[in-house]
């Protein structure tokens, strides 16, 4: 290329002479603002016409690939630069058997790879791109690991390029890896803890979570290689390894799709007579009730004869699943079960002891139970 330029140049225009490289250099500066330039504007053009799209694959592909094509513009327009100053100036900077001039496009390959899985990993849980967005914790593991497979071939390919031996880096990998799987058997454990987490998916990033063998309870936060974070509700953050969680029982609250209301009340022997309505009433209030869901479990019956009270309980599940909310409906079912009770002429039962005393004359017993408070 520098070459023809050369010659044209002495053929067409031989009174410039020394002043050649100048005019070549400012030739290709002036070609590289121009292509830049037209670059810019026909990507911009093609963005606006994959926005008007409803394929998702266009405007990730041109977000992708727009910037490499820039940088490769102006790395040409450089190489060439360097052409001209090692021929004018009679120095040697790139060498004729440099192999960055085959590694460019495939480097910028990878590049533009790279932002394309970064930028998918965007829009895959974006709810107005999809219709039925992605598990951002799936999402941004597998594209993670996808990221580190072209970093890794990338990598290999440079240093073949540069006169080392794969072979031998991938023999030295096979028998190594015995040596170093053991010598770091944790951290690989809780390496393939993470991956079953990303595949089977127990909990994601924002879950409440809970484990009844281990003293674990709170938020999560991040979902890492190594180890899970996770937010207390006393806001400290818990970093649990990854491979704890292949032993122990995880339970995910933030699944539920009901809380449930389980309450025993009690009331006074004295008020036997009154229990069955106020059960039937108890249990019509539930029915009606705009925030108990009635498709699920509805129980209110009388469950035992407690030592000092008659004892009915209440089972039902309200609809929201918000903590808050939850004990919001809970404190008014309970409100209207005390008016419940109120309105049919009945008291709610306290602990109350009745003491015998054998062999004590009837008229002495009488008035000693008169007397007790």
């Amino acid at each position: 290329m520098i070459d023809l330029l050369n010659g044209l140049l002495a053929q067409y225009m031989p009174e410039y002479g020394e002043s050649a490289w100048l005019i070549l250099s400012g030739a290709i500066c002036v070609i590289a603002v121009v292509a830049d330039l037209v670059a810019r504007s026909t990507i911009a053009q093609l963005m606006r016409q994959a926005e008007k799209t409803k394929i998702l694959w266009d405007d990730v592909f041109l977000n992708s690939f727009s910037r490499p094509l820039l940088f490769l513009i102006w790395l040409a327009a450089g190489y060439w630069l360097l052409q001209i100053f090692e021929q004018h100036f009679a120095i040697q900077i790139l060498g004729d058997e440099n192999p960055l001039p085959k590694l460019v496009p495939v480097i910028l390959f990878a590049w533009s790879c790279l932002r394309f899985l970064k930028r998918l990993e965007q829009v895959l849980v974006m709810p107005d791109r999809m219709k039925k967005p992605m598990d951002p914790t799936t999402v941004g593991a597998l594209s993670r690991l996808l990221r580190l497979i072209v970093t890794i071939i990338i990598v290999l390919i440079i240093m073949q390029s540069y006169g080392y031996s794969i072979s031998g880096i991938l023999a030295f990998g096979g028998i190594g890896g015995i040596a170093v799987g053991f010598a770091a058997k944790d951290l690989l454990a809780n390496f393939f803890g993470g991956l079953m987490i990303y595949l089977d998916r127990p909990f994601k990033v924002g879950d409440w979570i809970r484990s009844p063998d281990k003293q674990i309870e709170g938020t999560v936060e991040d979902i890492g290689w190594r180890q899970t974070r996770i937010r207390t509700f006393d806001k400290r953050p818990l970093y649990v390894p990854n491979s704890t969680f292949a032993n122990i029982s995880v339970e995910n609250p933030s699944r539920m799709t009901n809380r449930r209301i389980y309450e025993y009340i009690g009331v006074r022997y004295d008020d036997a007579a009154q229990v069955e309505q106020i059960i039937a009433d108890v249990k019509a209030m539930l029915k009606s009730h705009p925030e108990i869901d009635t498709r699920q479990t509805l129980i209110v019956n009388l469950d035992r004869f407690g030592p000092s009270s008659l004892d009915f309980f209440i089972y039902t599940f309200t609809q929201t699943t918000d903590w808050i909310r939850f004990h919001e409906i809970k404190q008014d079912v309970m409100l209207k079960i005390m008016q419940i009770i109120e309105s049919n002429g009945a008291e709610f039962a306290f602990p109350t002891t009745t003491v015998h005393l054998h062999g004590m004359p009837s008229g002495l017993h009488s008035e000693a139970t008169a007397e007790a408070p």
